[in-house]
């Protein structure tokens, strides 16, 4: 049996499919998008990207020479040789894996396959789902999984704003229902992934990809618990890490912060707790590095309020500027942000919350209401009680910043690092200045001063969307 060489069908171009597809398409696989969402097919076939890591000239070009292309007609998935499915994974409102799109990307598949197909899905499950639930599904075409066509399981290892590493180079985890199976995906992937590592079963591939980032979980909430530690000793949590790093063997930094967010991180350990209950058992370590992950937003809160403390104020009357509410720096996906925690937190005791953040131009709180960023100008800083850094990107400019502010707490050590100094009398981490240290200097950005940079603006009149 063979594989059919083209086109390639990608079902959701997303985070994950986006970037597969581009690769795939940019050594001469055409490539067929399929969404369900009409304004990312409109912007692909634009020339347009909608993700951050890949850059529109790419999709642009491909759309020229007629390598990608995206539309919303699962009929025209019908062609493909080979089918990959991209879709989120994401946790119910009682804490399961919600796997439904992987459902129904395999019920829209099923209808396509033909003799000789290839399906791979690269949504991240847990151990036993490929097997136990997509299968069955594509059965329904009335074919036999892994005899009249091959099934791979081959896990996401997309790391957003990262640029050293990429479809291309990262190694790529692959197994198949049968060992032709797996023999059929590393030939269909080797065309553009540089190494492809081939292991026994669905289930071992499908729980490598969870030990991955179960592994970062662990690790980040083990630096959180020692930042908690650090703080209640009145010692300096990053300055101890930095310490340790020195050493060239058995260890490997993990930064604390505001908590953890992105799609991977905070959910996918979550499938792996999920199935272990199923068999009786239980993820002790997992469970105790979420629940400590969990209590950082509220940790960065504190923070807030010892800081408008030191000033006289109180949670209740004071504007606070969130500076970054993606997940993590320089990008601008918010998917399990720890900044949605933290304004809320703020919120509920009172607080008039703003935010700037120059990769997220708007941002849908939980509750629906929508906020705008705002200008990190010499109005707005001056303007807020206290700002709090919770995402750290790199085109801040964090020592004006810390100048600006009346008071500033930084959950990412930001400020420090751009300005390579200790500020005697600042009880570091966390609290870099407050407001206790003064009234910020004055700077206009251009010009005399106008009656706008003389009446303050309410932080809710330049933030809340109308």
């Amino acid at each position: 049996m063979t594989v059919s060489p083209s086109p390639f069908g990608v079902l959701g171009v997303g985070y994950v499919g986006l970037p597969l597809a581009v690769e795939a398409a940019k050594v001469g696989v055409p490539v067929v998008a399929y969404d369900v969402d009409a304004g990312v097919a409109a912007t692909l076939n634009d020339g347009r990207s909608h993700i951050g890591d890949v850059p529109s000239e790419e999709v642009a070009s491909l759309r020229e020479r007629g390598l990608l292309r995206a539309t919303t007609d699962p009929r025209e998935l019908a062609g493909c040789g080979t089918m990959a499915i991209c879709v989120p994974t994401p946790l119910s409102a009682s804490g399961e894996p919600d796997i439904g799109h992987v459902v129904e990307a395999a019920e829209t598949l099923a209808p396509a396959l033909e003799r000789g197909r290839l399906v791979t899905l690269e949504s991240t499950v847990y151990p036993g789902c490929a097997r136990e639930v997509l299968l069955p599904v594509l059965a329904r075409s009335g074919l036999r999984p892994g005899e009249d066509f091959h099934v791979c399981f081959s896990p996401e290892r997309v790391n957003p704003g990262m640029d050293r590493w990429g479809i291309r180079n990262t190694p790529k985890l692959i197994a198949g229902a049968t060992a032709a199976c797996t023999r059929a995906g590393v030939a269909f992937y080797s065309r553009f992934v540089e190494r492809m590592v081939p292991v026994s079963s669905l289930e071992v591939a499908e729980f490598a990809k969870i030990l991955e980032n179960a592994f970062r979980v662990v690790n980040i909430g083990f630096a959180n618990e020692m930042a908690l530690i650090a703080d209640k000793l009145g010692l300096d949590i990053w300055e101890t890490i930095e310490a340790a790093a020195t050493k060239p063997f058995g260890f490997e930094k993990f930064l604390p912060g505001p908590g953890v967010g992105g799609h991977c991180i905070p959910v996918d350990p979550q499938y792996l707790a999920w199935k272990v209950r199923s068999v009786r058992g239980e993820t002790r370590l997992i469970d105790l590095a979420a629940e400590i992950n969990a209590e950082m937003p509220a940790f960065v809160v504190g923070k807030v309020r010892q800081a408008l403390g030191r000033g006289g104020r109180s949670a209740s009357d004071a504007r606070v500027l969130v500076v970054g509410v993606a997940f993590k720096g320089d990008v601008s996906d918010v998917r399990e942000s720890p900044a949605f925690g933290v304004i809320e937190r703020l919120e509920g005791q009172g607080a008039e919350v703003s935010y700037h953040d120059p990769h997220v131009p708007a941002l849908t709180l939980k509750d629906g209401r929508r906020l705008l960023s705002v200008p990190l100008s010499a109005s707005v800083l001056r303007g807020c009680d206290v700002a709090v850094v919770v995402t750290d990107h790199a085109c801040i400019d964090y020592a004006r910043l810390r100048r600006l502010a009346p008071a500033l707490v930084d959950a990412r050590n930001a400020t420090r690092r751009s300005a390579g100094e200790r500020e005697e009398g600042a009880d570091r981490p966390w609290i870099v200045k407050h407001a206790e240290s003064g009234p910020p200097e004055l700077e206009w950005e251009s010009g005399e001063t106008t009656e706008e940079q003389r009446v303050l603006p309410r932080m809710a009149d330049v933030s809340r969307a109308g």
